[in-house]
């Protein structure tokens, strides 16, 4: 790392420490050396000056990261409030997935940025720790890591954001084995319902026939009726000989899928040739946060984003 003069580094450290001292997890955060030029990962270039805006409450990735403004354009070359809000919806799935205590200061720290004089991005070790816990949560529902999001274009020797000693951060298991099934693994809330139906392609209400293991994943064979609440793409034809995938389902634990006499809600994705299950609850009309989902549904505006995860 390149050293600085004791004032300036301490100037520098003041500025980040005001700018995030509000936080509930300040501590978690670093700020590591300096470099007086601008580093820009992407190559581009903004369309206008950055200005200093407030974090709107409905930016859910980030309205509750611990500052309260952000750079606009972001870091990730957004220069709109709504497209930074189109965007960043897209990951808030994935941060409630605790996949990796970095992600959401990862992921905010380029979609809405601490206002400082200087861009400052994520450290490399960061991103790779982030992505490399995060990706096989991604992966059971089809994504692969984005290209914008590639860690190498981030600094390693420079001032960066950090969380804690690259030493100590916490790594993905060895053995590629994933402790749950994503899609499984979802609380009964309305807001958690409601954000994954919008994130899915499609969702219905349905029997389960049969579950079996096909390579790595489960595949599960329903019954013939269905009563469905979003159609997406699927056609009748499709929707008669549906089978789903429980993607990397293998051997990881689905609680809803060890008793197959229920009625579930479903929701899914097509990925290449293959219908991914991307989420699953059990049909439960005693359950309060379940039927408000199911009453909210009828007037439920989704954002306007295509794919989770983009």
């Amino acid at each position: 790392m390149r050293c600085a003069s004791e004032s300036f580094w301490r100037m520098i450290r003041f500025a980040v420490t005001m700018a995030l001292v509000s936080m509930c997890r300040a501590s978690e955060y670093e700020y590591l050396s300096w470099r007086s030029e601008v580093y820009n990962p992407g190559g581009g270039s903004y369309g206008k000056p950055p200005q200093c805006v407030d974090i709107p409450d409905d930016l859910r990735l980030c309205h509750n990261v611990g500052y309260n403004q952000m750079l606009l354009p972001n870091l990730l070359e957004h220069e709109t409030m709504a497209e930074v809000k189109q965007q960043a919806s897209s990951w808030v799935p994935l941060v409630n997935k605790n996949c990796h205590p970095g992600t959401q200061v990862f992921l905010c720290s380029l979609f809405a940025p601490v206002c400082l004089d200087r861009p400052i991005y994520p450290c490399r070790w960061l991103c790779e720790a982030v992505r490399d816990s995060c990706t096989p949560i991604m992966e059971a529902y089809g994504f692969p890591w984005p290209e914008m999001l590639t860690c190498a274009k981030f600094p390693q020797d420079d001032v960066c954001i950090a969380m804690s000693h690259p030493n100590t951060t916490d790594r993905p298991d060895p053995t590629g084995v994933l402790p749950v099934c994503p899609p499984c693994d979802n609380e009964m809330k309305m807001d958690t319902m409601l954000e994954h139906m919008c994130a899915s392609e499609f969702a219905f209400k349905a029997k389960i026939k049969e579950v079996k293991q096909e390579n790595a994943d489960r595949k599960v064979i329903l019954q013939k009726r269905k009563k469905m609440l979003k159609t997406g793409n699927l056609k009748k034809k499709d929707v008669k000989k549906l089978v789903l995938y429980l993607k990397n389902g293998a051997d990881c634990p689905c609680q809803q899928l060890d008793n197959l006499g229920h009625q579930y809600l479903i929701m899914g994705r097509k990925v290449d040739k293959q219908y991914l299950i991307t989420g699953i609850h059990k049909w439960d009309k005693g359950s309060k946060e379940f039927k408000k989902a199911m009453k909210k549904l009828k007037t439920h505006q989704c954002p306007a984003f295509a794919t989770v995860f983009k």
